[in-house]
């Protein structure tokens, strides 16, 4: 960077500080492990693609490996958080951040499984209600899941599946785009599968109106929210939302592999007639252990579960999700707007200092973002990749051209930010410069 390049004030290491000495949320940064390279934390920006772990996880391993070692089987009802029902220890938490009723969700299994599971009852083609509704370039997972149901059913992808791409020359869907195509389908339309925030550009799709379009279609709505529980805010129950699922190891900072979830609303949930796959652990916990001949759910989400409940993973997740009660997911949300838009500050910047660097975020504008933003970089984009890692800045990049970073309200400073922006603005000056 030229000697004589002056910072703006707002972009200066000491105002970085002062925001970090007036945040409210800075004392949960030092509940986290934060990962050091030779002795210096890094900056680490990749909680959309595995969280922090929590200092208090190991112990709340350990108590539950005592129990263990102290009362075998017993721990099922006599450890001190019983075996049995330990996954309701995080259903007010989660209830809280899905905007859901507790008897809404569960914690169980992992992503795609619960997809699985979720499409079993929820995609159901009758005639020519058959079409499943996805957004173009979805995560991998749920466009396999969909492919694989579908043929389950007898029928071809390539006549039921429907990945509905942006305008040409844009990056990301118009909600009335979307819309407008659940209208279309009509009566063909079965299923909206979507994401609540795109794994790959970071936009955050409005769940509310794409659920209301595909009710008014005839058709069910069903999310995965993988890149948006604990990111952004979710009213789930409120907006009438089928199903939903995701994984617990990005924002909810649970552990790599860690349990995942699912929303199921309480319209459905509460039906005895809408099906599902059975497992002894989904049936009431009155009659578990009776071995009935013949499966009867559990009211609510619970009736989902198959297996009886991991629980060394889910004793992660308690102490997680405890931090996101603490902390307030109001607090949260508004420290992620003040983030994020001082990371889009430092990249605006890097682009008016350097003209010619091929850079541009890609994310929309809130309210259509979370916590990440997606760096498109038209070339040279695994070099300034390298450049970010070698000057310990934790991102990740996504084939075909995009890093991707996220400042995480729990843990992130603004602090981190500056030496975001600085290593970013000395790379892109190396390369473009």
């Amino acid at each position: 960077m030229p000697s004589t390049a002056r910072l703006p004030e707002e972009l200066t290491e000491e105002y970085a500080r002062t925001l970090d000495q007036a945040d409210e949320l800075a004392p949960f940064r030092e509940r986290f492990a934060i990962p050091q390279r030779n002795g210096t934390p890094v900056v680490y920006l990749c909680g959309h693609s595995l969280g922090l772990m929590p200092k208090d996880a190991p112990a709340a391993i350990a108590q539950e490996l005592d129990a263990w070692a102290r009362l075998g089987v017993e721990g099922h009802f006599h450890a001190p958080r019983p075996w049995f029902s330990y996954h309701r220890e995080v259903s007010a938490a989660l209830a809280e951040l899905l905007g859901a009723l507790p008897h809404e969700v569960v914690a169980m299994n992992s992503l795609t499984v619960n997809l699985h599971l979720l499409l079993a009852s929820f995609y159901q083609p009758r005639g020519q209600r058959r079409k499943i509704l996805l957004e173009h370039f979805p995560f991998p997972s749920d466009l396999y899941v969909a492919q694989t149901h579908v043929r389950w059913h007898g029928l071809d992808p390539q006549d039921v599946l429907e990945l509905l791409a942006p305008r040409p020359g844009e990056a990301t869907l118009r909600t009335e785009d979307i819309c407008r195509r659940i209208e279309e389908l009509g009566e063909e339309l079965a299923l909206v599968f979507m994401s609540g925030v795109h794994y790959y550009t970071g936009q955050r799709f409005d769940v509310e109106a794409i659920t209301a379009a595909a009710h008014r279609a005839g058709a069910l709505a069903g999310f995965d929210l993988a890149h948006a529980i604990g990111n952004v805010e979710l009213r789930l129950h409120d907006w009438e939302v089928d199903f939903a699922a995701w994984c617990s190891y990005k924002y909810l900072n649970s552990g790599p592999g860690g349990v995942g979830g699912i929303f199921v609303h309480e319209r459905h949930g509460l039906d005895p007639g809408r099906f599902r796959l059975g497992g002894w652990w989904g049936t009431p916990e009155s009659v578990r252990f009776q071995l009935l001949e013949e499966f009867s759910p559990a009211p609510g989400a619970e009736g989902w579960q198959l297996s009886n409940a991991p629980i060394l993973p889910l004793a992660v997740h308690r102490v997680a999700l405890r931090l996101f009660q603490e902390a307030g997911p109001e607090r949260l949300y508004r420290k992620r707007e003040r983030l994020t838009a001082y990371a889009q500050r430092w990249i605006d910047y890097v682009r008016s200092r350097l003209p010619a660097a091929p850079l541009r975020v890609i994310t929309p504008p809130p309210p259509e973002r979370g916590a990440q933003l997606s760096l498109l970089v038209e070339r040279d984009g695994g070099k300034l990749y390298s450049a970010l890692q070698e000057a310990n800045i934790v991102v990740d990049w996504r084939e075909p051209n995009v890093i991707r970073l996220a400042p995480v309200p729990l843990y992130n400073s603004f602090a981190d930010l500056y030496r975001f922006g600085q290593a970013l603005l000395q790379a892109a000056h190396v390369l473009w410069g």
